[in-house]
């Protein structure tokens, strides 16, 4: 059963406070309101909520504009890794998160670890398109090469 309720907080994927939402029943009841990320649809709450929601959107909006010239300055990147390779041709170890996070730091752009989409750790030699998801609307992809360590 399908309750409507007032988020009172930005919760992924439902919406940002003053969104009113459609959820189930035990969702609300045993996530959202102990949390304090929703409440009940009263007139009241709607009100005292609005004043933060217009204040919400406006930073929204600032943060979607340096995220889309962040975003430029990372597609305009080339991040080379270099990995040491066995005699069979295979890497020792892996490329993952923190290594292209300390590529992107030599080049002076410090993303949070979260903001990097990379579903497993890169094992082989080659181009690889990685997601990175700076904003909910604003998603860029560094182009991270991997070559042998010579």
């Amino acid at each position: 059963m399908a309750v409507e309720v007032l988020l009172m907080d930005q919760v992924e994927g439902l919406g940002i406070e003053g969104d009113v939402v459609k959820v189930a029943d035990g969702y609300a009841r045993n996530f959202l309101f102990p949390k304090g990320y929703a409440t009940e649809v009263t007139e009241g709450k709607k009100r005292q909520i609005e004043k933060k929601r217009t204040e919400r959107l406006a930073q929204l909006e600032k943060e979607k504009a340096a995220a889309e010239e962040l975003v430029k300055k990372i597609e305009g990147i080339e991040c080379t890794i270099a990995a040491k390779i066995g005699e069979t041709g295979k890497m020792f170890g892996s490329v993952g998160i923190p290594q292209i996070l300390e590529k992107l730091a030599e080049q002076n752009l410090v993303i949070d670890r979260n903001k990097v989409v990379l579903p497993a750790p890169l094992h082989e030699l080659g181009v690889f398109d990685v997601a990175i998801k700076l904003h909910p609307e604003v998603t860029g992809t560094l182009k991270v090469w991997i070559v042998e360590d010579k």
